[in-house]
């Protein structure tokens, strides 16, 4: 029983199950494991989760106990060969008699990628890999991202009309930098499926990043309203140089565990009251540039809060940083069809703009998405696999 046809119909159930992991991981990868005897017959299945400690090999084997001697296992990701908080998957599946696994991609960590299947190959069990490698490689870019190189996925997400612009002229009383959600003077631009994706978006992130004046503007809570369980509560960064962030906000007023201030060269009166209320700041050097928190000193101190994956969902002038930082991997930007037009209107990213077309910030491995009478286009500045 080993046809493609078959080998890919149940590793797209465990890729199922892997997904059921998406909010309940970080930081280890989404895996999903199914164990099937010769006649096709499902023996074990399991999912991890970060909580649950044990691998999603190891709980599909004790699911399946003796009946796992000789059947084949399939799982997305190579299993690993290394002891972390639990010991090699590989020297599990040979010690229950795997007599054959069936792999979506390689273990992206560069110290055990390849090995976790050489160690099975060593004790004779049958090793196919590259099923579905597109959609593997997918659910795991975050963790891929941050095992190589130890700062997030960093995603720009945005939503526009036709010709570029993400709000209308502001009105006096408005900040036209901050401007840039969803929700603008007169409504939305975006149709509620382009939004409620927005929030499949979230929950798969484990932080979000908006400007302070998008919070002054707004009033935003900036939270996970996707009703999926994630083991922590997704992280608020906000980029604010000056600290003016709003007491009376609604984002402070919600809870501070979950939120982190990060400025550039704020008075330290204003340090200290912000603290006084429970709130986190950190003071990062200011880029050269414009004087905001250095953004790539940003992505190595959440890297080092063990965040995987970080959703841009500035303004104007933070979509402009951000890409000229360098620090985007990934963008994912909704397009309504609209065409505001006019001088006035913000456009995407402001600021001085890269100079000549070899500058621009180039955007690969597109795909076209519909939500409804909305698109969207998705593309990587970054591979995270291997850039």
């Amino acid at each position: 029983m080993s046809d493609h046809h078959t080998d890919e119909e149940f590793l797209r159930q465990a890729l199922g199950l892997a997904r059921r992991g998406i909010g309940l991981t970080s930081p280890n990868p989404n895996v999903g494991a199914v164990i099937v005897g010769d006649d096709g017959e499902i023996l074990g299945t399991g999912s991890h989760t970060y909580d649950g400690l044990k691998h999603a090999e190891i709980l599909a084997l004790e699911q399946a106990g003796e009946r796992a001697r000789a059947a084949t296992m399939y799982v997305n990701l190579e299993p690993c060969s290394h002891q972390g908080r639990t010991g090699p998957c590989a020297d599990a599946l040979i010690a229950a008699g795997i007599r054959r696994v069936v792999a979506g991609v390689l273990d992206p960590n560069p110290l055990v990628s390849g090995q976790g299947f050489a160690r099975l190959r060593e004790a004779g069990v049958s090793v196919a890999s590259g099923f579905l490698a597109e959609e593997c490689r997918d659910l795991n870019e975050a963790f891929a991202n941050y095992i190589r190189r130890r700062v997030p996925l960093v995603t720009l997400k945005t939503a526009m009309t036709l010709d570029g612009k993400i709000a209308p002229p502001p009105g006096e009383s408005e900040n036209p930098t901050a401007l840039g959600s969803a929700a603008v003077s007169g409504g939305w631009i975006t149709s509620e499926v382009a939004r409620a994706h927005v929030q499949q978006l979230r929950h798969q992130s484990d932080a979000i990043l908006v400007g302070v004046g998008t919070i002054i503007a707004d009033d935003p809570l900036l939270t996970d309203r996707s009703g999926l369980p994630r083991r922590r509560p997704l992280l608020r960064v906000i980029v604010d140089s000056r600290l003016r962030l709003p007491l009376e906000s609604r984002l402070v007023r919600s809870g501070h565990e979950d939120l982190l201030v990060i400025c550039s060269f704020a008075e330290e009166k204003r340090k200290q009251t912000l603290r006084e209320h429970g709130i986190r700041v950190e003071q990062l050097p200011a880029a050269t540039t414009d004087g905001r928190p250095n953004l790539e000193k940003l992505v190595e101190l959440l890297g080092q809060l063990e965040i995987t994956s970080l959703l841009v969902e500035g303004g104007a002038m933070i979509n402009w940083a951000a890409l000229h930082s360098g620090i985007v991997d990934k963008v994912f930007l909704y397009y309504a069809p609209k065409i505001l037009g006019g001088s006035g209107a913000i456009p995407f990213a402001t600021a001085s703009g890269f100079k000549t077309m070899s500058d621009a910030a180039n955007v690969k491995s597109i795909r076209l998405h519909r939500f409804g009478e909305d698109f969207a286009v998705e593309g990587y500045l970054r591979d995270p696999y291997r850039d």
